[in-house]
């Protein structure tokens, strides 16, 4: 059924919210982020995008994101692209995961997608379907890889959360239509900005201690060279005239790095732990230039 004129302006001035639920994902902490965002800029770049919820709260009228995680940049182009068929598979497994009778049952199910998930290449349509419905129904609604690329989250045993939530879906792509959308680094992803563009950076954190750092929701990590890397990009693009932002944690090393520019601590909520007395608030850095 095609949208009425009300509605598709509705779509395009409605604040999309993300359509997964992302390890480190913006959107508990974005009251207080958004109080350092700049009065005015030119294309906004993210190029660890992850779940967006800084983007999508911004609604740039110019933007490029970017994410080396493939299976995740290729949702965002199928979500722009191919929507109308995702919101039919969406709505298909739905209802197929609802009529399972048991929570038995779904966990065997959801297995099945599981494995079926980490067999089809990366950038397939079909990935993209199964990353949405996995994230809505597994543990916690993480994504985590483990060391051979797999997603290897278990089933969260949920009875009937919403899988296709067909209207943020759109909010989604209608925000997206303007977008540049790259699978890179991020030195590449950044390579064209220019003097008054918006980069925002949220990558892997630093570890506060050798057993505190949770960068595996992908496959690989980010080493201290390259948190000193990311520092030397962040002086690059203020140089030529970029508004920078950058989160990352509160540690001694960050601090060190970036102690020539404005450093704000901020309090985050910790949710990844698998036990729940060991989540809380823990202090985070956000970095301007500006």
């Amino acid at each position: 059924m095609r949208e009425t004129k009300n509605q598709v302006k509705t779509l395009a001035t409605a604040i999309p919210r993300p359509f997964l639920k992302w390890v480190g994902g913006k959107a508990r902490l974005l009251p207080e982020i958004s109080k350092y965002y700049p009065t005015s800029h030119g294309t906004f770049y993210e190029p660890f995008v992850g779940g967006g919820a800084m983007y999508f709260s911004l609604k740039p009228k110019s933007a490029h994101i970017n994410d080396l995680n493939l299976v995740l940049i290729s949702a965002y182009k199928h979500i722009r692209d191919r929507l109308k068929p995702l919101i039919g598979s969406l709505q298909e497994l739905e209802l197929r995961y609802y009529s399972l009778p048991s929570l038995e049952e779904k966990k065997l199910f959801f297995l099945e997608q599981r494995e079926t998930f980490n067999s089809l290449p990366n950038d397939s349509f079909e990935k993209t379907v199964l990353l949405i419905f996995l994230n809505k129904t597994c543990f916690n609604g993480m994504y985590r890889e483990n060391s051979k690329g797999g997603f290897n989250v278990p089933f969260g045993k949920h009875e009937k959360p919403k899988i296709c939530d067909e209207i943020n879906l759109k909010r989604v792509s209608v925000s997206l239509q303007n977008t540049t959308i790259t699978h890179s680094s991020y030195e590449e992803a950044v390579s064209t900005a220019k003097k008054n563009d918006f980069v925002y950076f949220d990558p892997p954190y630093h570890p506060l201690n050798p057993t505190s750092s949770f960068t595996s929701y992908q496959a690989g990590g980010f080493s201290e060279q390259d948190q000193v890397k990311l520092r030397d990009e962040f002086k690059r693009l203020s140089n030529i005239g970029c508004k920078v932002m950058l989160s990352n944690s509160d540690s001694p090393l960050i601090n060190e790095l970036y102690k020539e520019f404005n450093i704000r601590k901020i309090y985050a909520a910790r949710s990844i732990n698998s036990v729940g007395t060991k989540r809380g608030k823990i202090l985070e850095v956000l970095i301007t230039n500006y």
